[in-house]
């Protein structure tokens, strides 16, 4: 499928992050179970399961990021960058018992830059043991360094090769250099991911099924995002720390798309699309512990800029000669600044407690030109609804967290949360408004004897508006327009989570977690008075899902050195269509259901497997199309490693070897869709086929 996707990635961090400080909810007075080569039984009262390096040795990790995902049972969150304010952005990887201060570096990509000679242990938790931005997450994993002095270091070279022939090369390197008390890194990589699709669009007039108009098309996608990222830290104590992290990362995109179509009457075209994007980002952070009135506070202050200037372009051609179609300009620049204080003490009147404010300013300026290019080649500007705004935004959030044993096994933790925000919107539009919400939270943590753990959540969260909703823009790969809301509400949602773990044949782990959503003023797609499909809010949309997940070594079963990792979600989502009256799903990424397999062997030098996906079908609710996009047939790789000594990986991957093909079916509606049936149906396809890859890892 066509999906003009903008590479995120390369976007410059220059992050103070000082990753550590102190943990906010000190961890170590808690029992722990530890687990080597022989898992030890948990011990009553235990709240955490540490994990030391000799259990993952099989696996012959070269970065902590090796070492995360070889925890049974644990997924990575990822932290979520584009989250304006710090506090919801946190993840579920914490430092030493600390979060990560940076905003733009993701989780994956702190662990990769940390050697595995590093890491002495980790331990899994819940959330509560590393402050209130973990309340209510019921694992949290807490990555626990060495502190011997020394150099350690790693290097990979990848090769990939796709369908077409094309070799894509690929480097990345880190260094961590501890002296005393003092910890720097240095890290760097070329971020090439191009890639490759082949397939076709076939429309079809409804309800006949008279041929319309079939395109070939072949799809060469170029995302860059390279980086280099530097860290240094002085920790003398848990709660007497410094770090500073600067990151920088030179994003870049782009797309050229050959499209030869054949019409149901008229001359053949042979189109073309072009997409040049080029969205560098910037980050300064830090933040400093110390100790106070028998507690830590901590200081954290970050800064961000990310531009963005976009050109699109989609060409009409015959025998050559440009026809017509459109352009599409993009000038944008993001700025945030925030600063954030808090306070914890272990014990206070007998419970843990927490408090905390933060204040952020955050800026968008955006100025869309989209043109029209007619016969002859000249270009006439359209008009779009908010195509030139400044988005302006204060915002705050001051909060309490308490917790307490009520017994050796159970924890109740409270929180609660004030937010305000002051959104101004200039230029095409001008709205201003304040809002102000009150987010409590409830977490009852149980963990009984033999390896049981169970934790129920109950909560009210408030969604973030993406600024770039505000503003209008065209997608000329999907030939469609996006109008701007200057009035778009924030969804809030009470949420319900329920998690029960167990060990499972050994070394393994068991978790189900089941949850309910009730969102109130859901974010979907409405028409605008100007006739525009734009973003919009619905009525009261729920959701209920269910989550197992299984990962377990099968040497119990027979299989010796084997590990079965699988994954699988049922959900449903509904809420009221304003156009048809009808019960639908949500709009976007919502499967009824997806699952995911990982069978590996480690055995010596060798390790191999193979993974597997699949999902249900995913559909967006447009004023004028409902959109669907599914895979034809499940999608699995393989792997095989070969390691002639601890500190060398050779490495084969083989992607899609089913060559299954990205789908999407695209129903038309004219007007809209209060009109019963669709008149038009596009059926999409796109096969990236086999890729191969070959990489040489090196530790140093």
């Amino acid at each position: 499928m066509d999906r003009g996707k903008i590479a995120q990635g390369w976007q410059v961090t220059v992050s103070i992050a000082l990753l550590a400080g102190a943990p906010l909810l000190s961890a170590p007075v808690h029992a722990q179970t530890i687990v080597g080569e022989t898992p030890a039984p948990a011990q009553p009262g235990a709240r955490t399961t540490a994990y030391d390096a000799a259990f993952f040795a099989q696996y012959a990790p070269a970065t902590a990021l090796d070492i995360v995902r070889r925890v049974p049972g644990f997924s990575i969150e990822q932290n979520n960058g584009d989250v304006r304010g710090f506090a919801g952005a946190a993840g579920n990887v914490v430092f030493d018992g600390a979060r990560a201060s940076s905003k733009s570096d993701s989780l994956e990509t702190i662990l990769a830059r940390i050697p595995a000679a590093r890491v002495l242990r980790v331990e899994i938790g819940p959330g509560d043991l590393y402050g209130a931005d973990f309340a209510g997450k019921s694992q949290v994993l807490n990555v626990i360094l060495t502190a011997a002095g020394g150099i350690d270091g790693n290097a990979t070279v990848k090769l990939t090769r796709l369908y077409s022939g094309k070799v894509v090369p690929n480097a990345e390197a880190s260094v961590l250099i501890r002296r005393g008390a003092s910890t720097a890194t240095l890290a760097a990589a070329s971020g090439r991911y191009d890639s490759q699709e082949e397939g076709f669009d076939r429309l079809t007039n409804l309800p006949s099924g008279t041929f319309r108009e079939f395109r070939r098309k072949v799809n060469t996608y170029a995302p860059h995002e390279p980086f280099v990222s530097a860290t240094w830290g002085v920790e003398h104590a848990a709660n007497r720390a410094f770090h500073l992290n600067a990151r920088y990362a030179p994003g870049g995109f782009d797309l050229t798309q050959t499209n030869l179509v054949t019409p149901a009457s008229g001359p053949l075209r042979d189109d073309r699309l072009f997409q040049h994007y080029r969205t560098p980002g910037y980050e300064l952070g830090g933040d400093i512990t110390r100790p106070i009135a028998r507690g830590a506070i901590k200081f954290v202050a970050l800064a961000n800029r990310r531009e963005r200037e976009t050109y699109d372009a989609s060409f009409n051609r015959v025998n050559g000669a440009t026809i017509g179609g459109f352009e599409q300009r993009v000038s944008a620049r993001y700025d945030e600044v925030l600063g954030r204080l808090s306070w914890s003490r272990a014990k206070l009147l007998g419970v843990s407690f927490e408090l905390g404010s933060e204040v952020a300013y955050n800026r968008l300026e955006n100025a869309t030109q989209l043109f029209v290019i007619d016969r002859a080649g000249g270009r006439a500007r359209i008009d779009l609804p908010i195509d030139q705004a400044v988005v302006d935004e204060l915002r705050t959030e001051t909060y309490v967290n308490a917790g307490h044993a009520l017994s050796s096994t159970v924890r109740l933790d409270a929180s609660v949360a004030f937010e305000t925000s002051k959104l101004k919107v200039s230029g095409d539009a001008n709205q201003q408004r304040a809002l102000s919400f009150l987010k409590p939270s409830l977490t009852l943590d149980w963990k009984p004897k033999r390896g049981w753990h169970a934790q129920l959540v109950a909560r009210r969260k408030v969604a973030q508006l993406d600024f770039y909703d505000f503003i209008s823009n065209a997608e000329l790969a999907t030939s469609r327009v996006n109008g701007g809301n200057a009035d778009l509400q924030p969804q809030r949602s009470w949420e319900v989570r329920g998690t029960l773990e167990h060990p499972l044949l050994g070394k393994g782990q068991a978790k189900l977690e089941v949850g309910y959503d009730r969102v109130q003023m859901l974010q979907d797609r409405v028409l605008t008075p100007q006739g525009f499909d734009a973003p919009g809010n619905l009525g009261t949309g729920t959701r209920q899902f269910a989550t197992l997940t299984l990962d377990a070594p099968l040497d119990p079963l027979g299989l010796k050195n084997f590990h079965l990792r699988t994954e699988a979600t049922l959900q449903k989502t509904r809420v009221r269509d304003p156009l048809s009256g009808q019960v639908r799903g949500w709009s976007g990424f919502w499967p009824g259901w997806r699952w995911n397999a990982e069978l590996r062997r480690d055995a010596g030098k060798w390790a191999y497997g193979t993974t597997i996906f699949d999902a249900d079908h995913a559909s967006f609710f447009r004023t004028d199309e409902i959109d669907t996009q599914f895979n034809s047939k499940p999608v699995i790789a393989a792997f095989a490693e070969y390691r002639p000594d601890l500190k060398t990986t050779l490495r084969l991957d083989v992607e899609n070897l089913l060559q299954a093909a990205g789908q999407r079916e695209r129903l038309f509606f004219t007007p809209n869709r209060t009109t019963a049936a669709p008149d038009i149906r596009e059926l999409r396809e796109r096969r990236s086929h086999v890729m191969v890859s070959a990489s040489l890892r090196r530790g140093f």
